[in-house]
């Protein structure tokens, strides 16, 4: 079981790693694209520059040109930015699958619910809600979507179960599915603790979801 678990996370980390490489490889194109058109209207800017000045050609035509030339640039500076995100999304997937391999997820059975643990935990490494911009953007890039965050911080919930979930946030998704074992060994090889439950467990969990950050201590 623990074999196939792996295999399932490594091939997720995987097509998501080998979509960005695409992603990436198409990036390059259009970037080499982009920097000839740049290198194009800056010559043709440079080249009405002094009809301009010599009263040759209207001063709307030449600001027209320098206006093109401003949004080219724009346009190479953003594809260059989309590349470098797209770097180190794939350089953290890498190490993701890396550390599926070699770290399997430690797993609870003080909870368990018949033969399967109801509870996976990795409650190593530090949390911020500050940190979230960073899963969200990693959860969005690899699956198309936003991440289903279904609580950040403390919610009236929380407080009916005498919970302090202030610094933490609750994802609906079954630490079972492939995306929850794709932003759980995420989440691990960031060094960011988390609690998954697979199931509704009294006075702790009112179903399965992912709770990203520490152990909730009581109010």
């Amino acid at each position: 079981m623990k074999k196939a678990f792996l295999i399932l996370v490594c091939s997720v980390l995987f097509s998501v790693s080998h979509s960005v490489k695409a992603q990436s490889a198409a990036s390059q194109d259009l970037l080499k694209l982009q920097e000839a058109e740049v290198e194009r209207l800056t010559a043709s800017a440079e080249q009405l520059r002094p009809l301009y000045e010599d009263g040759l050609i209207a001063r709307r035509e030449f600001e027209k040109a320098e206006k093109e030339l401003e949004d080219a640039k724009a346009k190479v500076e953003e594809t260059r930015a989309g590349i470098a995100n797209a770097e180190k999304l794939a350089a953290a997937q890498k190490k993701a699958a890396e550390l599926a391999r070699i770290k399997p997820l430690v797993r609870t059975t003080s909870m368990s619910l018949g033969r399967a643990p109801a509870v996976t935990r990795s409650t190593s490494g530090s949390w911020s809600l500050a940190n979230l911009a960073s899963v969200q953007q990693f959860f969005s890039r690899s699956f198309g979507r936003a991440l289903p965050i279904s609580t950040i911080g403390q919610s009236a919930t929380h407080n009916r179960m005498g919970w302090n979930h202030g610094n933490s946030v609750d994802v609906g998704l079954h630490p079972d599915s492939a995306e929850g074992r794709a932003l759980m060994a995420h989440l691990q090889s960031s060094g960011i603790p988390f609690l998954a439950f697979r199931s509704a467990i009294p006075g702790v969990s009112t179903g399965p979801h992912i709770h990203i950050g520490a152990p909730s201590p009581r109010l």
